[in-house]
């Protein structure tokens, strides 16, 4: 069982790559506990900017060392990142195209028995929706070394959602991850069904599929770990391919994973779709497994939501 959080290793990530790359900058908001960041804060003083409580304020200093060559990357709580500092990832990041990356930590339900003040489900909608943004929802570990080994090397503001507690692997290591920004990672091939899943939620597809397997149903599981730039090609193959679609993500059912990928379907390759995420309400409060058995967030349910879709397929030929 993994117990390294995903935040962690963007720490241990970071501090490997910053003891070479002097540009590199940390900036938390009175979170470098909260973000894993104690060792980074400790080793690297000079590469290291703690700004307090203070969200709009942090993104505008990231904004200004980009602007002077550095890599900044800001750690703080997705539910205050992406609602308090909004107008200064649209302006200061987007816009005026700064190198920034974004780390909302403990997103979607972490925080799930603060309730909705801290829960972070519209995030994704939000960031999307800002020009010149890229969203990246990693699924483990081993997907968030990758992923910050690749965006330190890229150009150009990034929002990354991450959760609190470790996550299960989806992967066998690192070196076996082929992280690519807007790229989709097929995890598993299947010809029946594609479920669609970014995140924590990857492992829920994967333990879906394998329910669907005992049904003799070949389910085919793509990591949209780039929710925007959005893998086109590979949702339009999948639908052309399995001929029916199901979305599974921690995040509301409006704006989120889901309606990204059909606003593709429905535009180029039609077929019967289902969204799977946290419904148009304040979400209830409870620990993360709680909160995701009470929406449906689970391989169980996603199942028979599997098999009433193709039911839908079959009466749609």
């Amino acid at each position: 069982m993994n117990t390294i959080a995903n935040r962690q290793v963007i720490c241990e990530t970071l501090m490997e790559l910053a003891r070479e790359d002097k540009d590199i900058m940390v900036l938390a908001s009175d979170s470098r506990g909260s973000a894993s960041m104690g060792p980074f804060a400790k080793q690297y003083a000079d590469q290291f900017v703690e700004v307090g409580i203070a969200e709009q304020n942090i993104v505008g200093i990231a904004a200004g060392l980009a602007h002077s060559g550095k890599k900044p990357f800001v750690t703080s709580p997705a539910c205050f990142l992406s609602m308090r500092s909004i107008e200064q990832i649209k302006v200061d990041v987007a816009y005026s195209a700064t190198n920034v990356k974004l780390v909302g930590i403990s997103g979607g339900v972490s925080y799930g028995a603060l309730g909705m003040s801290h829960h972070s489900l519209q995030d994704i909608a939000v960031a999307r929706a800002i020009p010149g943004l890229a969203v990246v929802l990693p699924a483990d570990r081993h997907e968030t070394k990758r992923m910050v080994e690749a965006l330190v090397e890229h150009k150009g503001g990034v929002y990354i959602r991450i959760g609190r507690n470790p996550v299960e692997d989806v992967y066998p290591s690192a070196e076996s991850c082929p992280f690519v920004l807007g790229k989709a990672v097929t995890m598993k091939e299947g010809g029946d069904i594609t479920i669609i899943a970014a995140g924590e939620t990857v492992k829920v597809a994967l333990d879906t599929a394998e329910l669907l397997k005992g049904s003799g149903i070949s389910c085919r599981v793509l990591n949209m770990h780039t929710i925007k730039p959005l893998d086109e090609e590979a949702i339009i193959r999948a639908a052309r391919e399995t001929g029916c679609i199901l979305t599974v993500e921690e995040h509301s059912i409006h704006g989120g994973l889901g309606a990204a990928v059909s606003e593709v379907v429905v535009q180029h390759q039609p077929v019967p779709m289902r969204i799977i995420g946290i419904p148009d309400e304040p979400a209830i409060a409870g620990k993360t497994a709680e909160v995701f058995k009470h929406y449906g967030i689970h391989a169980e349910h996603l199942q028979q939501v599997a098999l009433e879709l193709l039911k839908g397929k079959a009466g749609s030929k």
